[in-house]
């Protein structure tokens, strides 16, 4: 049973009352469709134009479920394995990759348990964006770099790391020789009918993300694009729904992607751990059963996804201001107060089995 409605608008008038938070919007998925939209703010803090629900968002991490399940769907195929270690997936960087990441996996890269630190900063931050190379080239790079680098735990740990995603994209990049914007393109985007991804920051004319209060335009309003795998694309709320609907279909024998067991796979956590899944972590927030949640980052704006796959119902609301303003709390009040309305899901009877692992091509 559904808990009671909830003024959508008088919520998100409260989540941007302070003017910290420039534009903020919701959605709302119940079973397996769009039945609420919302969206209150300015595209920036320094015009008038508003937001619109045709707008598009910055995800930042949340791109990393998108990256798995590309992902998942090359292992499916026989492109990829899951436990093939990393000397043979970048065989080209076995000789100078450190002992600890030779056997690592696809797996722990899309756990954050490779040992992999976050990400570089600073200086080498700066070299990533002067780098005007192919993305697959830049990639191939920032795996040699991470993985000269001492581990910053043991494997299996949690560590959270934007380098695992990267390097498991230039992984898919060397086995289909294509580059992961055009994976993801042919392999997700299209798929679902997603038409407005795009990758890389926002331009006036649609919200831009914000840092201290002030709009940022040019290259390093985002990461650099070579990040895009673990939090580079942005999209409208309803493609992203797109994405969210699937996922939860999938676990039903309905997706477009993925077999039943895959999503299954995706969805589960990891071993050893009780939340940590490939991609999403399992939440609660008030939910009886699952929550499958994610949120992301670049600094500038701030996303959270949380998804009940047994309702196929959801919540994604994303704003173009992050921690440093608030973003971050303002969008969690308003996943809370919207997941609060869906209906009660139990919990899945049995956690399903992970799928048999597929021998790679060679």
């Amino acid at each position: 049973m559904a808990h009671a409605a909830v003024d959508v608008d008088s919520l998100l008038a409260a989540a941007t009352a302070n003017r910290t938070v420039p534009a903020i919007a919701v959605l709302v998925i119940r079973d397996g469709r769009i039945a609420e939209q919302a969206v209150r703010g300015v595209r920036a803090s320094d015009a008038p134009d508003s937001a619109t629900l045709a707008d598009i968002w910055h995800l930042g991490s949340d791109a990393k479920p998108m990256t798995s399940t590309l992902i998942a769907r090359l292992v499916e195929r026989g492109v990829l394995s899951w436990n093939t270690p990393l000397s043979k997936l970048l065989p080209e960087l076995a000789t100078t990759m450190r002992t600890e990441y030779r056997s690592a996996t696809l797996v722990q890269l899309l756990s954050h348990t490779a040992g992999l630190r976050s990400e570089y900063e600073g200086e080498n931050l700066d070299s990533l964006w002067a780098d005007s190379r192919p993305l697959p080239a830049q990639r191939v790079t920032f795996a040699r770099r991470a993985f000269q680098d001492p581990p910053v735990a043991p494997r299996g740990t949690f560590r959270y790391s934007n380098a695992g995603f990267i390097i498991a994209a230039a992984v898919a990049e060397h086995a289909t020789k294509k580059s992961y914007e055009q994976l993801m393109r042919q392999e997700i985007f299209q798929p679902l009918g997603i038409t407005t991804a795009q990758f890389g920051p926002t331009h006036r004319g649609q919200p831009l993300g914000h840092e201290n209060g002030k709009p940022l335009t040019g290259y390093k309003a985002d990461n650099p694009l070579v990040y895009a795998p673990a939090g580079g694309i942005a999209m409208s709320m309803q493609d992203w729904a797109k994405f969210a609907i699937d996922q939860m279909a999938g676990e039903q024998g309905g997706g477009k992607l993925l077999k039943r067991e895959m999503y299954a796979y995706l969805h589960t956590p990891v071993t050893g751990h009780t939340s940590l899944s490939l991609g999403v972590a399992q939440e609660k927030f008030g939910v009886a059963g699952r929550l499958l949640q994610h949120s992301g980052s670049n600094g500038n704006w701030y996303a959270v996804m949380g998804i009940v796959p047994e309702c196929r119902c959801g919540v994604l609301v994303a704003a173009n201001a992050a921690e440093d303003t608030g973003g971050d709390r303002a969008t969690v009040e308003v996943l809370k107060a919207m997941i609060a309305t869906l209906p009660q899901a139990p919990p899945p009877a049995t956690a399903p089995a992970a799928p048999p692992d597929t021998t790679a091509k060679r």
